[in-house]
């Protein structure tokens, strides 16, 4: 998730091990904690553009990396606050900031490495957006209420908020399943894998893509009191033999495009026009396929050299427009119907 969700949410439960003395450091403290694994955006590199997408949510939010990290955030963080606290009281906090980072990103649909070194699954519960503003707000005025006013129920207030949204989502996200099946269904089609998104900064209208034959279809699906789809695009699944017929299986660009495989949990597409592989799981709005970022492949490239990477448009104001009549239940053709 956006990095204020990540510090707020490890503050809130770094605060639960605070007294009103202390409550103030340890917020900052379960804060910093909070978002301290996504240092591992550092690792990049400029000739190799996937690296990047390998290593963040990789080794830095694994649950078996929790007790390491959170052991170099009280190091660093000690001896500034020596005076005040125990090390093993700024271990424990920072423990708390610490684990809550990679089980929160989890939670959304970009996928996080949790079991790694053992397993290489990008875990996904698609229960949350990456960005929630309805999610976030609520917690960060809880946290700032326990450091201004020294009470720690403010806090455990903010771990409610937290898990309350987070099981909602859950809730949010079976119903759409559902919906999204019944969906395919309806147009006859075996929905062979299908995954569902909430869109941006909300649980209620969600982003549905489902594999049919040799397609992707994308809709969006808003879950109140009942479903409604809006009807959306299909693009055929990418392949070597369709899409890039002359590039080299051996070649640099085709591992990259496994890597990118890998990370894009096997929801590739392919844009003829911009020679680009993408993640079809990500547009603009949510029934769209346009991509917001990909690999551009050029079958001439020298066979050791990478695949270029690109990240797409920002959202226009009519696609805004757009996305917010959606949201409200106004977006959606007379053909599109309750499920």
């Amino acid at each position: 998730m956006d990095p204020l969700s990540q510090g707020t949410v490890g503050a809130a439960f770094a605060q639960s091990a605070a007294n009103k003395n202390n409550i103030f450091k340890i917020g900052i403290i379960g804060f910093i904690a909070g978002l301290a694994p996504d240092l591992d955006v550092f690792i990049q590199s400029s000739n190799d553009p996937i690296l990047s997408l390998e290593y963040h949510r990789q080794f830095s939010h694994s649950l078996f990396f929790i007790p390491i990290g959170s052991l170099i955030v009280a190091l660093l963080i000690f001896p500034w606050v020596k005076k005040a606290m125990s090390f093993k009281l700024v271990y424990l906090v920072s423990f708390l900031g610490y684990a809550t980072h990679g089980l929160l990103d989890a939670c959304t649909s970009y996928g996080t490495l949790l079991l790694w070194p053992f397993s290489y699954e990008r875990i996904t519960w698609n229960n949350i957006s990456i960005v929630d503003p309805i999610f976030t707000i609520p917690t960060l005025i809880f946290v700032i209420c326990a450091l201004m006013t020294k009470r720690k129920k403010f806090s455990f207030f903010a771990i409610g908020w937290i898990l309350f949204y987070l099981i909602f989502g859950l809730v949010q996200y079976e119903r759409t399943l559902s919906a999204a099946k019944d969906l395919a269904s309806s147009r006859g089609h075996s929905a062979e894998r299908l995954t569902l998104k909430p869109s941006f900064g909300n649980l209620i209208l969600w982003k549905s893509i489902y594999k049919h034959e040799e397609n992707f279809y994308v809709d969006a699906i808003r879950t109140v009191q009942s479903s409604h789809w809006c009807s959306g695009e299909s693009t055929r699944a990418f392949s070597y033999k369709q899409h890039l017929p002359k590039l080299n299986r051996d070649s640099q660009q085709a591992k990259d495009i496994e890597r990118f495989r890998w990370f894009s949990q096997d929801y590739l597409g392919y844009q003829k026009e911009k020679k680009l592989v993408t993640d079809i799981r990500y547009s603009m709005l949510p029934n769209q396929i346009e991509a917001m970022w990909g690999l551009v492949i050029d079958e001439t490239l020298d066979f050791e050299k990478h695949a270029s990477w690109w990240t797409g448009r920002s959202l226009e104001p009519s696609e805004l427009d757009l996305f917010l009549e959606m949201l409200i239940g106004k977006g959606c053709s007379d053909n599109d119907k309750k499920i």
